[in-house]
């Protein structure tokens, strides 16, 4: 069926609103119509995630009931009966009307179903998924993306975002459902027939106690978090209640919100782009920070599972870490604290993402911690966790990705910020006990290590031509072969669309054991490496690049050369 053929059934179909029907009728852009419906929103192996709006490549109520038809039936296949789901979702336009369409379409399928009386953050999700014993989990959100976004994500019985195996059995049954099929009752039916229960505090007040268990040194932060000086931003997501919670729990008295980030609201009016990761969202808080004479600025993504940081340098000037140096000195901190306290376990082992920064690696060789790389996306670090416990062969000690991802504790399976700012505070507060700041903190660390720079590179390439030219840029590269970058030899490729690591210099080649990714990563004679591959959550490719120099001025110098030199082989292919 055509892009034309999809758009004239829905104009037709009876069980489309007359609203959706409108805003379909008064397109006249045949491209934005195709753009709309040359395809269905694709589910993933985490779920969904696309531009609010009418058509099968949109989000709404009927690409959002969909997908959970096909996942109810898949968890009545799987579990047969006392199926229970949680639910929760963060502050996209849209987040509660489709949670609440997704809840009433399991229960139409006497499926129990655990929904958040109002927003809470994606960690809390797999916390409580886990705390519930629920079947599965679902959270409502696009997590960084622009507010035109929002997304589905779907989470296992372990409280980690499904990974292959159960997304594509997942995927197989909404392919065999039609917008008809879809099953669903009303919620005065839903709560009478006691599938439908509302939770809240009782969650929040279990989420936060074992977060503030985590505190390491904890005569240092009872005796001087008082001393602290924090500004926050949640971005006009749903990180203010947590982590102001948390924070003033364990008794940060110096706490300093951004008040005009303060507030949810899914249109993002002062960060039309509410990532961490992007220096314009520190704006206000930067201006605030100079007003309080703050030590530490923090900002969280609107569903809470990423943070930023930003920390004053030895002149006093501030300086935005990013999310290498944020995992890079975490690491460091809890296992150095946990040695100082004699409670580093001797099976521990740190996780990171293969276009996470090397640099931790110098640091888990120091402290005889096994260091273990998967497949970019946080599931694959929370799969690990759980291959851990069920072998038990290793002790999760801390596990993040370049992306401003961290998970310390046993809490959750995903990514957590919330845990991750009552961290970087202790760290903080740490420091300055030390009289360090953070920052100082990272160079001493470099100059120990060496001096890591790394970055990412982003490419827009919207609607089919643009997912054509990314697929077809990495199949053009796997057939050709990149020799040397600035006279430094590729030593190494690893193929993971293949499952094949080539030796160039050995001529050999050898089996990957991760899981199937259309990911290329190629590793360099001098230690410099780049990767490349496409987004799972926007219509972009992503060129992650890395080098090491043996001063600040060296790395940068080098990272700027390496980028442009990659970059111009990668244009050269899209044109």
């Amino acid at each position: 069926m055509d892009f034309k053929e999809k758009y004239n059934k829905w104009i037709n179909l009876n069980i489309i609103d007359e609203s959706i029907k409108a805003e379909l009728l008064a397109i006249k852009n045949e491209k934005e119509i195709e753009d709309r419906f040359y395809k269905d929103l694709e589910f993933g192996t985490g779920g969904l995630r696309g531009i609010i709006g009418a058509g099968s490549n949109r989000l709404n109520i009927y690409t959002v009931g969909k997908a959970t038809e096909g996942l109810a039936r898949y968890l009545v296949n799987q579990y047969k009966d006392n199926i229970s789901v949680t639910i929760a979702y963060d502050s996209r336009n849209m987040s509660p009307e489709f949670s609440e369409c997704a809840a009433l379409v399991l229960c139409a399928h006497n499926i129990k179903v655990n929904l958040f009386q109002s927003l809470r953050p994606t960690p809390e999700l797999s916390f409580a998924v886990r705390e519930l014993k629920s079947s599965a989990g679902i959270v409502l959100t696009a997590s960084h993306n622009p507010k035109e976004y929002n997304g589905y994500k779907v989470y296992g019985n372990d409280g980690c975002q499904i990974t292959d195996e159960a997304a594509n059995a997942i995927i197989s049954e909404i392919n065999k459902v039609d917008y008809t099929d879809i099953r669903k009752i009303t919620r005065e039916e839903a709560i009478n027939r006691g599938l439908l229960n509302i939770i809240g505090e009782n969650i929040d007040r279990k989420y936060i106690d074992i977060l503030k268990s985590y505190v390491i040194r904890k005569f240092l932060v009872e005796k001087h978090a008082k001393d602290l000086k924090i500004v926050y931003t949640p971005i006009h997501g749903t990180g203010l209640m947590p982590i102001k919670r948390i924070l003033t729990e364990l008794g940060y008295e110096n706490l300093h919100i951004v008040k005009e980030q303060e507030i949810p609201d899914g249109n993002f009016p002062t960060a039309p782009y509410p990532n961490p990761e992007d220096p314009k969202v520190f704006e206000l808080a930067l201006k605030l920070a100079e007003e309080v004479n703050s030590d530490i600025i923090f900002g969280t993504d609107p569903d809470a599972d990423r943070i930023g940081a930003v920390v004053r340098d030895s002149k006093g000037e501030y300086q935005i870490l990013n999310g290498n140096q944020i995992g890079v000195l975490l690491t460091h901190y809890i296992l150095d604290s946990y040695k100082s306290e004699g409670k580093l376990p001797c099976n521990g082992a740190i996780i990171k993402t293969i276009v996470t920064t090397e640099m931790v690696r110098g640091i888990c060789k120091d402290y005889n911690v096994e260091l273990f790389d998967v497949l970019t996306g946080f599931k694959y670090i929370g799969e690990t966790i759980g291959d851990f416990e069920k072998t038990n062969s290793n002790e999760f000690v801390f596990g993040f990705e370049e992306s401003y991802g961290c998970l310390f504790g046993n809490h959750a399976r995903d990514k957590d910020a919330v845990v991750t700012a009552e961290m970087i505070c202790e760290m903080t507060l740490y420091y300055k006990s030390i009289g360090l700041s953070l920052y100082e903190g990272l160079i001493n660390l470099c100059e120990k290590y060496g001096y890591y720079k790394e970055n990412l590179i982003s490419i827009e390439l919207k609607g089919k031509e643009g997912q054509e030219k990314i697929n077809n840029c990495l199949d053009y590269l796997r057939k050709s072969q990149i020799s040397e970058i600035n006279e430094s030899k590729v030593e190494r490729i690893f193929d993971y669309k293949l499952s094949e690591e080539r030796n160039i210099i050995k001529n050999e080649t050898s089996i990957l054991t991760l899981p199937k990714s259309n990911v290329l990563k190629y590793l360099l004679s001098d230690g410099s490496w780049f990767v490349i591959r496409p987004s799972g959550t926007e219509p972009k490719m992503k060129i992650y690049v890395a080098v090491i120099g043996k001063d600040l001025e060296e790395s940068e110098l080098k990272l700027k050369e390496f980028e442009k030199t990659v970059m111009s082989k990668i244009n050269g292919i899209l044109k």
